[in-house]
């Protein structure tokens, strides 16, 4: 009873948070494009949360002690310097000060004409505060594409400054409760909401930035089915961080020890993961988000081996590929005796992660459907994996999951632990629930999908183990198509019934034709 009163509230408090945060969006955005203006809001949301959580951990603090009228909010900066700043950028990452805090500044907003500039102080200041600490890294150029200066909040000091009072006052009538009391995990919850909304009206851009939560959910499932811990997860193509986030909502049962790593190329996403990290409650210290390009630079080759690989990397994209003659000695490529092509860099993500897969760990990608039956160095790579039983199944996804693309996409696993030379494929191009705008996988699909990758048992139409020497006599083709039939769901047409029919239907137009020129005959 107590559970369903809890996810009735969860839905309700989801329900109002949505509506209330998308109203703003749409409200402030003007003339600014919503998924270029998606950094103001977003950032600003941060913003917010990081005053009230660290206001909410001094208060914590201090009422404990006995004073029980204390508020952080309300005392001087010169009073938090001496009591309050010493540890607690160890602890918590950062620090702010009293008049640094998101309510002291929404407070004066509208009468304060220093406005952008305040913010932007604001902002280098909460970053200032890591520097020299184990944090450094993680708060460094968090704010730096919040540009409260730039000319896309209007022509004038007086128009930002509106603008960005309309965002505060805005992000700050929204009711996110108590910290404690929240049936649902409120500010990260409304922060995935306008990502996912920016990404469905962004077009290609919003698909590669966003792995919708039901995939993720899919590949979190995946990753950790039949496991009851693992070392760490990472995502070599981390975007906004949505799918290491997934693995904490999915398995917080579970014990993830060393936490979440991912390495994102786009400074703005790079910036939204970390972002996303401590939303979602993830301190400084349990996770790793690094910049730079995982093909070229890979930065967490020091960390490795994962037990848990999740990814979506982006589909077929060009790289430097074998223009750069020191990659096919590079450990993640050296093995498959073949470098992806330059124009598609799908199996250069695939091998990589494998590198840093552990020997008792699984990885579970999205993939361009293409990979799995062209010719030429893909298929020789395909030939690597599928001897080395490294490939553990092949999942057909339907189409039009993704925003952006109605491509049906696929999801390959790999493991390094087998017991038998055979690869699972499903495919689940069927499972879905039509929406607006895409499809989605209800809870029904995936316990669908996870229970028959759990099971391994052939379902006509569904699923099929197949023994690797089919796969070599197909070429090492690992299409779902090839191996898992599609049921033809054509009407079945009874052929002696319908030349019967044929047959009735010319003597009934003979029939037809004879009484006309018979009634012709008597008019003329």
């Amino acid at each position: 009873m107590a559970d369903n009163l809890k996810e009735n509230n969860g839905i309700n408090q989801r329900a109002e948070l949505h509506r209330k945060i998308w109203a703003i969006a749409d409200d402030v955005r003007g003339a600014v494009d919503g998924w270029d203006f998606k950094q103001y809001i977003l950032g600003i949301l941060f913003y917010r949360f990081i005053s009230e959580n660290m206001t909410e951990f001094f208060n914590s603090a201090e009422h404990e002690a006995g004073y029980t009228d204390f508020d952080y909010a309300k005392i001087s900066d010169e009073e938090a310097e001496i009591d309050f700043r010493s540890s607690t950028v160890e602890e918590k990452g950062f620090f702010i000060l009293p008049s640094q805090l998101f309510e002291r500044v929404v407070k004066d907003a509208k009468e304060n004409e220093n406005l952008n500039t305040d913010l932007a102080n604001i902002f280098k200041a909460i970053e200032g505060s890591a520097i020299g600490f184990a944090s450094e890294d993680d708060i460094k150029g968090l704010f730096e594409d919040i540009d409260t200066t730039s000319n896309r909040l209007g022509a004038t000091v007086a128009e930002k400054n509106r603008r960005l009072t309309d965002i505060l006052t805005g992000i700050a009538e929204i009711n996110f409760g108590n910290f404690k009391n929240n049936d649902i995990d409120a500010f990260g919850d409304a922060y995935e909401y306008l990502i996912s909304n920016y990404a469905s009206n962004a077009g290609k851009s919003g698909g590669e930035f966003f792995t919708p939560q039901t995939v993720s959910k899919l590949l979190a499932r995946l990753v950790m089915d039949g496991k009851t811990s693992i070392n760490k997860v990472y995502d070599p193509t981390c975007g906004s961080g949505s799918l290491l986030l997934q693995m904490k909502k999915q398995f917080d049962e579970h014990i993830i020890d060393e936490g979440f790593f991912g390495q994102e190329i786009n400074m703005t996403n790079f910036n939204l993961a970390r972002m996303n990290m401590f939303l979602h409650n993830v301190n400084y210290n349990n996770f790793s988000i690094k910049r730079g390009d995982t093909l070229i630079n890979p930065l967490h080759k020091d960390e490795k081996p994962f037990d848990a690989i999740v990814s979506n990397p982006p589909y077929s994209i060009k790289w430097v590929g074998d223009a750069d003659p020191t990659l096919i000695n590079d450990e993640r490529f050296a093995p498959a005796g073949k470098l992806a092509p330059k124009s598609y860099a799908d199996y250069a993500f695939i091998m990589h992660s494998l590198s840093y897969l552990s020997s008792k760990g699984r990885a579970a990608i999205v993939c361009f459907p293409g990979i799995f039956y062209r010719k030429g160095a893909e298929q020789t790579i395909r030939k690597y994996l599928v001897e080395n039983n490294f490939v553990d199944c092949v999942i057909q996804l339907p189409e039009n999951l993704f925003f952006g693309t109605s491509i049906a996409t696929c999801i390959l696993v790999m493991a390094k632990n087998k017991t038998e030379n055979k690869v699972l494929f499903i495919d689940a191009s069927k499972e879905f629930k039509k929406e607006t705008n895409n499809n989605i996988l209800e809870e029904k699909n995936i316990n669908a999908i996870v229970e028959e990758f759990r099971n391994r048992t052939d379902k006509e139409y569904f699923s099929r183990y197949v023994d690797k020497s089919e796969i070599e006599e197909n070429d090492y083709n690992l299409s779902v198509s090839t191996y898992v039939e599609k049921e033809d769901t054509r009407e079945i047409i009874d052929i002696v019934k319908l030349n019967k029919e044929i047959e009735e239907t010319v003597l009934r137009i003979n029939e037809l034709r004879a009484s006309i020129n018979e009634i012709v005959k008597e008019l003329s």
